[in-house]
């Protein structure tokens, strides 16, 4: 048995007396090792590196909700006559949004001149047990009419802010703050008038339902008439409005590594009068699971841009930054994973095999060229 096993043996054993060993075969074999070992560390780097699988499924979830992380700056709209506004297709809105929302006054060089949330005006008033009638008395404590826009008989509204609301759910706007003396107790006009030349960054965000809509900010506050979305007349000044800005960040959802939003850093500046900046935004749902299987649910997107003057609009669209988006019925999945170690190990002995192999080629090549040289000079026929 032994016999028969030594037969099958594909490697036999050539007698040490019968090497035959040269200078140019051991340079070749110093330079092929370490060719092999530059060859094996650079495997093991990329083993020790994860690789990203990316595949595309259909999206088959339903409802939910759509974060949305934003940071503009309007260098020549200032804070008080700016607001946002978000609309989705299944006719729920939100006008005026004030919550986690974080407006910055800016002046025409870019310095920060105060933070704050979007309150103007003196601090709200405690409500008293009994209501004044006809104009406000100018005390501490009192139950402010709103003027015509009560829903009920003891319904107050002890500022500006709330008389304006008061308003918006009626469906009127205010022509005149001064006539309101809550605006006029709080100064409204007067900071309006004094935020004049400044700019305004906001930053915040908001949650949206899972459906196509927009968001946008416009140079004034939103009122509700009927089926359509007018400006708060009180907030109107000028004529005209420079919409420039500056999109510093732009997400729907968490960061995903390695992934770059498209309108970061995106500035546009106005050169017409009056305009609307529009923004078509596809959105396509993304699941990133990184190499330690922590998973993060969020969103890419794609975007195209328009400007449309409102000079020539017939409607006369009120001036804003328009964001409309779409959800994408594709969604992209990333998962990280470590390359296979039965893979590494095929690529190592692959290198070793061939460079080895290789390596004996060119050793062969020259060990018998270097011989039949020897023999012609030997014969003389290289003369």
């Amino acid at each position: 048995m032994f016999n028969k096993l030594r037969k099958l043996d594909a490697y036999p054993k050539v007698n040490e007396d019968f090497y035959s060993r040269s200078l140019s075969g051991g340079v070749i074999t110093i330079a092929s090792s370490l060719f092999i070992g530059l060859l094996v560390i650079s495997e093991f780097r990329l083993y020790l590196h994860t690789v990203t699988d990316t595949q595309l499924v259909v999206d088959t979830s339903r409802g939910g909700k759509l974060p949305i992380n934003f940071d503009v700056t309007f260098p020549s709209v200032p804070c008080s006559l700016l607001s946002l506004d978000a609309i989705d297709i299944s006719g729920e809105q939100h006008l005026d949004i004030r919550h986690d929302i974080i407006k910055t006054r800016i002046d025409s060089y870019g310095n920060v001149i105060q933070a704050r949330h979007d309150k103007i005006g003196a601090p709200k008033i405690e409500k008293p047990l009994q209501k004044h009638g006809g104009r406000l008395e100018h005390n501490e404590e009192y139950c402010g009419s709103c003027f015509g826009a009560e829903t009920a008989d003891d319904h107050c509204c002890n500022s500006c802010e709330e008389v304006r609301e008061a308003y918006r759910k009626r469906g009127w706007g205010m022509t005149d703050p001064d006539l309101i003396d809550q605006c006029q107790r709080e100064g409204f006009v007067q900071q309006v008038n004094e935020e004049e030349g400044e700019g305004c960054n906001i930053h915040g965000s908001l949650v949206v339902n899972r459906v196509a809509g927009n968001f946008h900010f416009g140079a004034g506050k939103s009122i509700r008439h009927s089926t359509i979305n007018l400006l708060d007349l009180i907030t109107v000044q000028t004529e005209s409005y420079n919409i420039s800005h500056k999109i510093n960040k732009l997400s729907f959802g968490d960061a995903i590594p390695g992934v770059v939003n498209p309108l970061d850093g995106v500035q546009w500046k106005q050169t017409s009068p009056n305009g609307v900046y529009q923004y078509y935004i596809k959105v396509v749902p993304t699941i990133y699971t990184d190499i330690r299987g922590h998973t993060t649910q969020s969103n890419q997107f794609s975007v195209t841009e328009h400007f449309k003057n409102t000079d020539l609009d017939h409607y006369k669209s009120p001036p804003g930054v328009f964001f409309f988006y779409d959800l994408s019925p594709i969604k992209v999945t990333h998962t990280e994973e470590h390359a296979s170690f039965l893979h590494f190990l095929t690529h190592i002995c692959a290198i070793v095999g061939g460079v080895f192999t290789v390596a004996g080629i060119v050793d062969s090549f020259i060990y018998h060229g270097k011989k039949a040289l020897t023999k012609k000079a030997e014969l003389g026929k290289l003369r």
